[in-house]
């Protein structure tokens, strides 16, 4: 283990043959972004109830925000170019990266769109960004 890895506690291995995080081949790259392994699966509960449980737009980016600083993961949310008239139409989408575990990548997708269900004032929010209406 470097120094770099010793700071933080690391995410435990998937069991073999479930997941393609990539995490060995990561640990193996002297320059690979080690950010996401930072991510353990207690902090990835909290992450999840976090994610259902949001107030506002503005709670949502800066969880978007503060997950791609400190974890590099990036999250895209985009609604349909098409006529919008549930969540389906609103894609909630986590960027592919070494070592983020593909149970990850949906789960917090799932989580976030468990939170515009409960909140709907957030997806109108979404969808009103950049429209006619956005300043009124």
């Amino acid at each position: 283990m470097t120094t770099d890895q010793s700071l933080f506690p690391l995410r435990t291995e998937c069991p073999p043959g479930t997941c393609n995080c990539g995490r060995d081949a990561l640990l193996a790259n002297p320059g690979g972004d080690l950010r996401v392994l930072r991510l353990t699966r207690e902090d990835e509960k909290r992450l999840l109830h976090r994610l259902e449980n949001l107030g506002s737009l503005s709670d949502l980016r800066h969880i978007q925000t503060r997950m791609e600083h400190q974890l590099g993961i990036r999250l895209s949310i985009q609604a349909s170019h098409k006529e919008v008239r549930n969540l389906r139409g609103i894609t909630v989408l986590v960027h592919e990266q070494p070592g983020l575990c593909r149970k990850t990548r949906q789960a917090i997708p799932a989580a976030l769109k468990r939170s515009l269900e409960q909140r709907p004032e957030i997806a109108y929010a979404l969808l009103n960004i950049g429209s006619l209406f956005e300043n009124e």
